[in-house]
């Protein structure tokens, strides 16, 4: 059961260097959030469990879902993607600054690769490796899958690694990554797209900006009602 899963995702302690700095981060703050009670601890996923569409990020931003406890809340990276996702359907609103401000999805889920927030926003390799295990159970629990987005190279090889390694594909060589691409990965299997991340850095340079977001979701949605 996928609140079950969420439960473990929260009291997860298996990355003593994560465990350690997203607490750190929660006491210290930033000076523009000093009156938040950070949540401090690993982020659960959020989404529609009924799910068509499933999106896959890499990690909780230190101030952002770290501070909020949700998903893409609270950052400028959920900013952009919480305004594509209610151009596209999928969620209730544009905006997103509290797990408490109503905000719902409808046929898509949120995920990540890691789900505590990393110094750097890079995971250790061996941090990817202990959260994977929650992230293959979501695959099983979300039995109406169609599309999965992976946001960036690391969601998408991290896939691509779980599909190798329960032997629907034989090489990650076929797919190679870029924005709004589409593939085919097993029969049976979701379509994959990939897509730049939403990151402030890609934002900021013009390497991804709202209208090519927005594609990549409204081909999810177009994937999801004809597959």
């Amino acid at each position: 059961m996928l609140p079950i899963l969420q439960k473990e995702v929260i009291n997860c302690r298996r990355c003593p260097r994560l465990t350690e700095y997203t607490a750190r981060i929660a006491l210290v703050k930033r000076r523009a959030y000093r009156d938040w009670e950070y949540w401090g601890r690993p982020v659960p996923s959020f989404g529609d469990p009924a799910a068509a569409v499933l999106i896959l990020g890499l990690a909780p931003g230190a101030h952002g879902s770290n501070r909020t406890g949700r998903m893409f809340t609270g950052d400028k990276s959920g900013d952009i993607l919480y305004r594509v996702l209610h151009k596209a359907g999928f969620a209730s609103q544009p905006s997103s600054g509290s797990r408490e401000d109503g905000l719902t999805l409808t046929g898509a889920y949120i995920t990540a690769v890691c789900h505590c927030a990393p110094p750097g926003n890079k995971p250790l390799p061996e941090e990817i490796r202990n959260c994977r295990p929650y992230f293959e159970r979501e695959l099983d629990l979300l039995p109406t899958l169609k599309v999965v987005v992976a946001l960036g190279k690391i969601a998408f090889d991290n896939y691509l690694d779980i599909l190798k390694s329960r032997g629907l594909i034989r090489s990650r060589a076929p797919f190679v990554f870029g924005h709004d691409r589409q593939f085919s990965t097993a029969p049976g299997q979701p379509i994959l797209v990939s897509s730049y991340h939403p990151s402030q850095q890609n934002t900021s340079t013009g390497k991804l900006n709202e209208k090519m977001l927005l594609a990549v979701f409204r081909r999810a949605r177009k994937l999801a009602a004809t597959c």
